[in-house]
């Protein structure tokens, strides 16, 4: 298994189009209740123009047909033959991993996660995993205390390391009627990944800072003001740029999530003590996201012991938090900057203002009001408005996909300002 990179670079356009050229995915499916989504999976990356073959485990087969696989990715399905019928010698695990341009275990169990990650072979698709040596992409669903399981955690860092790319787990309904962590990652978040896997390192040599999560203005030991922003936005951004190669710097909120790999993370709690690291990494970035929802006011005044009940309703004054976005033309003139704004309705002049008031050079805004994207959801809808640009709607999808798709559309604006910063030197070259 090989880091991922390489290959043909990634081809902005609509959403639910394959990255580049068309690819040969090879889809390992593990015995889980989850492996009947891998119908679906097929059914979307074919759709996005991708072949795919599909190899499952000895208990995949109890969850899903082969049958169905063969009829939907229009191939046999790989067992566990080792030998190809009818030609003696030809081994088809070798075969099926020559073919394969990309693997995708998806599910993948937490068995088949700690084999890939001890070189173990003890079946069929973990046999033609050791043998691939492309990208490869692990989508985990799992109850969510054997995804916590710090002996598993380990084997998934371990893979990490090594280049493997994970999408997922997601927080939702289990299979066993409770609430956690574990649930398998979307089709389409899924289809984008593997689609990732090729786009060529665009950003390397860049710097991009990401703002994300909430911020907590404290009240008093217990208490403080803040908001329902998960992170989740801002998280997906930061690896997505990390995944184009940029050197990425991460400043979040109070969030429960994983850093993203190839990451640096700054932790923080308050929107002063956000202002105070992206103020130290403005200067280097040749791209700032502010993602984060900043809070805009705290108390005047912090009590240091807790307010007690029986003394009344207290009377709490609040003072503005800075507003980080807008320092930024001055901390970081040079660079590329988006801001993000939470609302229920944003018109196109009240957009322009904002721009205008806040110095950027994009305003990405999403609906509140709605339950299905937004704080805590895993998919999105966001509405891009430019300085000089219309405005455009990405339409409901995974987090993962609109970071993509915005990330094309920043590339874009980096390549246009770093020619027009080039000419700018060469005239004054001219003129001297």
């Amino acid at each position: 298994m090989t880091p991922a990179g390489g290959g043909a670079p990634a081809t902005p356009g609509a959403a639910g189009s394959a990255v580049g050229r068309p690819r040969r995915i090879l889809l390992g499916v593990c015995g889980g209740v989850a492996a009947y989504k891998s119908a679906d999976l097929v059914r979307r990356l074919r759709e996005r123009g991708h072949s795919v073959r599909c190899a499952l485990t000895p208990t995949a087969v109890r969850f899903v047909s082969p049958l169905t696989l063969e009829v939907l990715s229009g191939h046999p399905v790989f067992g566990e033959e080792y030998l190809e019928p009818g030609r003696a010698g030809d081994e088809e695990h070798i075969a099926a991993a020559a073919w394969a341009e990309v693997l995708c275990i998806a599910p993948g169990t937490a068995h088949m996660i700690s084999t890939l990650a001890l070189g173990l072979a003890p079946n069929f698709l973990s046999t033609l995993a050791l043998a691939f040596r492309g990208p490869v992409v692990v989508a985990p669903a799992m109850h969510s205390a054997m995804w916590e399981k710090p002996a598993l955690q380990e084997n998934v860092e371990r893979l990490r390391r090594s280049g493997v790319t994970f999408v997922g787990p997601e927080s939702g309904a289990l299979a066993s009627g409770e609430v956690g962590l574990g649930r398998l990652a979307d089709a389409q978040a899924i289809a984008a990944a593997c689609e990732g896997s090729f786009q060529s390192l665009t950003l390397a040599g860049l710097t991009v800072l990401i703002s994300a999560g909430p911020t907590q203005e404290p009240i008093d030991p217990v208490r403080y003001l803040g908001n329902r922003s998960s992170g989740k936005m801002g998280f997906a951004l930061a690896a997505e740029a990390a995944r184009r190669g940029a050197h990425t710097v991460l400043v979040a909120g109070p969030v429960a999530l994983a850093t993203p790999p190839g990451v640096e993370r700054i932790d923080v709690r308050t929107a002063r003590e956000m202002e105070e690291a992206v103020r130290r990494h403005a200067g280097a970035a040749d791209l700032i996201v502010m993602a984060a929802a900043v809070a805009d006011f705290r108390p005047a005044v912090y009590e240091t012991e807790k307010i007690k009940r029986h003394a009344g309703t207290p009377e709490i004054s609040l003072v503005a938090n800075p507003d980080i976005l807008a320092s930024l033309a001055t901390l970081a003139p040079r660079a590329l900057r988006v801001g993000f704004a939470a609302e229920s309705t944003l018109a196109s002049d009240e957009a322009a203002r904002k721009l205008a008031a806040k110095g950027a050079h994009f305003l990405v805004a999403n609906d509140i009001s709605r339950s299905d994207i937004g704080f805590g959801a895993e998919q999105n809808e966001v509405t891009i408005f430019g300085r000089e640009t219309d405005s455009e709607t990405l339409s409901r999808r995974p987090k993962s996909a609109i970071a993509s798709a915005l990330f094309d559309r920043f590339e874009v604006r980096l390549a246009e300002l770093s020619s027009a910063a080039e000419a700018g030197r060469e005239s004054g070259s001219g003129r001297s």
